[in-house]
Formats: C-alpha cells, sequence, structure tokens
C-alpha cells in the first residue's frame, strides 16, 4: 500500500468511520449471518471483515480466535478493490499470497472466497469472506448464497447506522425541547418580575410640582 491514501480510498476510509462499528462489541445478528456462510460454504472459518487504513477487523468471526490482522497481508483488501466475488482455489499456489505469513503458517490458508461489503454509494468497506485449509472450489449456488448473504450483512450496517442516527436525533430534539422549556421558563420569570415592577411604579404617590 502506498503512504498517500488516494482520494477513493480517502473517501472510503471516512464512509467506513461513520458507520462506528470498528472495535464495537459482538452483535447475534452479523454472528447468525457468519456462521450461515460457513455452513452454507461447508468451510471451517467464516469472517465479516472491515479494513481501516492499516488491518482489517473482524466484526464477526467462526473457526479463528484473532480480531485482526495487518492490512498488509489481508486478502481481503484485494477482495475489496474489485467487483464480485474475489475467489483464490490455492493460495500456495498464488505468486500473490504463496508467502503471505496466513498462508505458510496459522491458519494456514488455502482457500479463499470474498464477498465485498458495498455501501449504497459504492463503498466496499469490509468483505463476508470464507476460508479453508485445503484448496477447493465454490458450486455455483454456494457462490450465490455468499453474495446474497454480504448483501444481508451490509444492510444491517446501515439499520445499525440509521439507528443510531435516529437515537441520536431523538436525544437532540430532547435536548432542544428542554432547552426551550427552561427559555419558556426563564421568560415568564421575567415578565413576572416587569409585571411586579410596573405594579410597584403604579403604586407610587405622584409628586407634587412646586
Amino acid at each position: 500500500m502506498s503512504d498517500q491514501p488516494s482520494k477513493p480510498e480517502i473517501q472510503r476510509l471516512k464512509v467506513l468511520w461513520e458507520y462506528e462499528v470498528l472495535d464495537t462489541i459482538p452483535e447475534r445478528v452479523f454472528d447468525d449471518l457468519t456462521e450461515l456462510a460457513a455452513k452454507i460454504c461447508e468451510a471451517p472459518i467464516a469472517l465479516i471483515t472491515l479494513i481501516d487504513e492499516k488491518r482489517q477487523w473482524f466484526k464477526s468471526k467462526v473457526g479463528v480466535s484473532l480480531q485482526e490482522t495487518s492490512r498488509d497481508i489481508s486478502f481481503c483488501d484485494h477482495a475489496i478493490r474489485g467487483e464480485g466475488l474475489f475467489i483464490v482455489p490455492d493460495a500456495a499456489k498464488d505468486k500473490r499470497f504463496a508467502a503471505n505469513p496466513l498462508v505458510t503458517s496459522d491458519p494456514k490458508i488455502r482457500f479463499y472466497a470474498g464477498a465485498p461489503l458495498i455501501t449504497p454509494d459504492g463503498h466496499a468497506l469490509g468483505t463476508l469472506c470464507i476460508i479453508d485449509k485445503v484448496p477447493r472450489e465454490l458450486r455455483p449456488e454456494q457462490k450465490q448464497a455468499l453474495v446474497i448473504l454480504a448483501r444481508h450483512v451490509m444492510t444491517q450496517l446501515e439499520l445499525r447506522r440509521h439507528s443510531r442516527k435516529l437515537a441520536e436525533a431523538r436525544k437532540a430534539q430532547s435536548k432542544m425541547a428542554d432547552t426551550l422549556r427552561k427559555s419558556e421558563t426563564e421568560r415568564a420569570r421575567l415578565q413576572r418580575q416587569l409585571a411586579k415592577v410596573k405594579t410597584r411604579k403604579s403604586r407610587r404617590p405622584a409628586t407634587k410640582a412646586g
């Protein structure tokens, strides 16, 4: 990766941060989708990955204990650069990955398939991917299922973001209403004080001239 990210990459990262999902706790809805991907694709490892400047972070995982890995050795970094499924049938025979530490040591990746998580405005935030320790391929129905499940992951990320924004809007609305109530209370208090002053002035005897 270049030390200076491109404008599209800067925008992609900005969009990723807007979802406020990095380093959050596990959530059942994402874990269910990851487990379903592993079962449908008959794979021992499945991940929902999100890719920031220097790492791929796992929102959900099956079959691994790692929480993140460096982006520069990430298969998913390759996946988000294209469209559709990114498949590596045998990483040990692929020049791009043969010397990768994820291939030469644990988890000893041989097969990889990743479906990008594409936002409504076209930014790839990460992937839903499955990994195997033996070279293989996916059947057509498995490929289709992985793409569909990736769309569901993205839908859940969108719902999560909208729910947070709605909660923030409601909080802001409540705060504004509280401010308006306090302002109205203060205005009423000042009006009462002004009325008292006017009453006292009206009760003062008139000063006689001469």
